[in-house]
């Protein structure tokens, strides 16, 4: 790891030698130092200021993409990887997607799907930056920000606006150069339309997206089409009415609906069966919030926030056109919660606290006509004390009241020196919990349309698999059977180290060292087979697992009007227990020829679904706002899938989706009279893995189209 460290600072060292000449230009990474950010500290902050890792993405940077879902764009993001398992989710830092809290305009969203909230469902068409919290952001959050925070904030300016959007794509995996009209070709198209308005003291916005993407036969000779067919529509209304300089008043409401063409075949036994049908998902969001201002120093926010997420699924098996398979999801949340933030000279404390209800009903669960429901009541302190100008403290910490589990505190710490204006230190060290959820507990599942799989939740897993032991259906008890009864909640210690140096004012470098040590890990394990040999599956706490690694970020303005943006991840990360096991010659593997043997350290790989290196690299030629160009390449490393080996633990002789490269293309003109032109090509070596990653389609071709009605005079 110390070597791979010195490469990247010998990298930086090259950059900054090469730059020398290009002093007087200013990058959009340096000047963004100064911009206002609020998901770190929950209040407004400089950039430059903040004593955690944070990652913004400008509405510029969404726009130049030509990205059409939020997934699109987190890809191309240092540190993040994104899963493709039910829908695809963001794993940060090495923690799987339910560690990483998702929000919209501070409010978190709902109806997650083992685990994963699928990044899909949220349009960007009206997004006006990214926020990115890296690092345990508990003491604020709560028990889904274990290992971080992504917010979206939406566009909510006071101004008048009336513009819309229309996008193009299409593609043919098989083909690689298709027209949009050949054999087995997919097509993509996305609208967008903005609008807003406002008098003296009230203001109203409008937002839409409706999003339609096509599919193609993944394999020959076959019906089932990756990704499903699926159209969406989201509409966002913003109202804001300002009583007077103290008190404002703002009220959201979101609506996201999908429905998903499926196409599904599936080999049993050496039996082939097929389903058709669809999914549908509802989203709901209505969010009002009230903020008085007593005086320069004292701010106080009342936000109540009501969410409810419902999905369903319905197949029909062609085999067997009587035979339906249904399962429906139901989640509701509820929340009421008040900030208070006090400002001094050097110190600024916000207090807040909050009452939450979480429910959900699911035919999966093991009583479907039986709500499951939890109660937290929970508060939070933060002091930030800047006790000269080059020095920032944070102390924060937050108290959860879990219905369902104890109770638990998140403290958190965090301080940034400023050794002088072009070098920075940041470091923060967190707690964070997270209880198991409703899925964890109660499920109950078994999937007829994908194999015959089943799941089954901690609470009564034990007592099914002993009453289908007992009628002669399991062929195998895995040794982690033992382990279901008590399913508890996770604790974790996260440690963030950040470095901003600035050296030349065209360029900047970003490098942060992490580590998350986490006990009673919750994770996916087969626990038992059956006589047919599908799979059992439930939920086990690992005792103690950790994620280490770094990355590092660099940022140059070449010239005047091209900007080179890179970044990079190194990630390790192990299961405690398991590493033991190994290092004392416990744990063994099968070769080839299906002899045993100990297992070596240097075999042992992991957790899995996880890639040990990851970079991204940007390329952006900008003449004003008339002309861009943009080249970028994403890089993923090999990552474990499923445990071939024979053993408990993911090994080199286990299955691996291979490491790829994605590289992206995309320009865009501003004409006369409101009109703005852009065409772009994803995946342009058309790379496919049709078993790991069916999602991705390969090549796609677009072109765009946006008009801004108030703003058609020549220029």
């Amino acid at each position: 790891m110390l070597r791979k460290l010195i490469l990247i600072l010998s990298v930086f060292y090259s950059f900054h030698a090469a730059a020398q000449q290009n002093e007087n230009n200013v990058s959009d990474s340096v000047k963004s130092l100064s911009e206002i950010v609020i998901t770190a500290t929950r209040t407004e902050r400089k950039l430059g200021n903040v004593a955690v890792p944070v990652t913004i993405i400008s509405q510029k940077q969404i726009q130049q993409a030509g990205s059409l879902r939020l997934r699109d764009i987190l890809q191309e993001t240092t540190g993040l990887f994104l899963t493709s398992g039910f829908g695809a989710g963001v794993q940060m830092q090495g923690l799987n997607p339910d560690y990483t809290l998702i929000l919209i305009d501070g409010e978190p969203l709902i109806g997650r799907t083992a685990g994963v909230l699928d990044l899909n469902r949220i349009a960007i068409g009206n997004i006006q930056k990214i926020e990115i919290v890296k690092g345990p952001s508990s003491s604020l959050y709560g028990s889904e920000a274990m290992a971080g925070v992504i917010n979206i904030i939406t566009d909510h300016s006071r101004k008048k606006q009336l513009s819309s959007s229309l996008r193009y794509g299409f593609g043919n995996p098989d083909k690689g150069w298709a027209s949009p009209w050949g054999s087995n070709t997919f097509k993509q198209s996305d609208f967008n339309l903005n609008a807003g308005t406002y008098w003296k003291k009230l203001s109203l916005k409008y937002a839409g997206n409706a999003f339609y993407n096509d599919a193609i036969t993944t394999r020959p000779f076959s019906i089932e089409r990756q990704p499903q067919p699926v159209n969406r529509i989201t509409n966002q209304l913003q109202l804001a009415y300002t009583f007077n300089e103290k008190a404002k008043l703002d009220l959201t409401v979101r609506n996201a609906y999908d429905y998903i063409k499926k196409e599904l075949a599936v080999t049993n036994n050496g039996n082939i069966s097929s389903s058709y049908g669809r999914e549908i998902n509802n989203d709901w969001n209505f969010n009002p919030f009230f903020t008085y201002r007593f005086n320069q120093k004292l701010k106080s926010a009342l936000r109540v926030y009501h969410t409810r997420f419902n999905g369903s699924e319905k197949l029909r098996f062609r085999e067997k056109p009587d035979s339906i398979y249904y399962d429906a999801f139901s989640q509701r949340f509820y929340r009421a919660e008040n900030q208070t933030d006090l400002s001094f000279k050097k110190v600024t404390l916000t207090a807040g606290a909050g009452y939450i209800i979480d429910e959900a009903t699911s035919t999966r669960y093991d009583n479907s006509s039986s709500v499951k429901q939890n109660k937290i009541v929970y508060g939070f302190l933060q002091n930030e004390w800047m006790p000269v100008e080059k020095v920032t403290i944070i102390a924060g910490i937050r108290y959860d009241n879990n219905q369902l589990f104890a109770s638990a505190f998140s403290p958190k710490l965090a301080i940034r020196y400023s050794v002088h204006p072009k070098l920075k230190f940041n470091a923060s060290v967190g707690r964070g919990f997270k209880a198991p959820d409703f899925r964890q507990l109660y499920l109950n599942f078994t999937n007829v349309a994908a194999g015959g799989y089943s799941v089954f939740g901690s609470v009564d897993a034990v007592k099914i698999i002993t009453q289908l032991q007992q009628r002669g259906e399991i062929s195998e008890l895995l040794s982690d059977y033992a382990l279901l009864n008590n399913l508890t909640p996770e604790y974790s210690t996260g440690f963030n180290f950040n470095i901003h140096y600035q050296p030349l004012k065209t360029v900047a470098v970003k490098l942060n060292v992490f580590r998350n040590d986490i006990d009673n890990l919750i994770e996916t394990r087969q626990v038992a087979t059956r006589t047919n040999g599908s799979q059992i599956f439930s939920y086990v706490n690992v005792k103690k697992a950790y994620t280490q690694g770094l990355d590092a970020e660099i940022s140059w303005n070449i010239i005047k009007n091209l900007t080179l943006n890179g970044g990079y991840q190194l990630l390790f990360t192990a299961d405690k227990e398991e590493l033991e096991r190994i290092k004392s010659g416990k744990e063994s593997v099968r070769d080839a020829n299906n002899i045993s043997r100990t297992l070596l350290r240097s075999e042992y790989i992991g957790l899995p679904n996880r890639s040990r290196h990851m970079a991204n690299l940007k390329l952006t030629y900008e003449n004003g706002e008339r002309f861009f160009a943009t080249i970028r390449s994403i890089y993923r490393s090999r990552w474990a899938i499923s445990n071939t080996s024979g053993n408990s633990v993911y090994d080199v002789n286990d299955e691996f989706a291979k490491g790829f490269v994605l590289i992206n293309i995309s320009a865009g003109k501003e004409l006369k009279h409101g009109f703005r032109l852009q065409a772009g090509m994803d995946n342009v070596f058309n790379y496919q893995d049709k078993n790991f990653l069916p999602n991705l389609q390969g090549r796609v071709l677009y072109t765009s189209i946006t008009y801004n009605f108030l703003n058609n005079k020549k220029k």
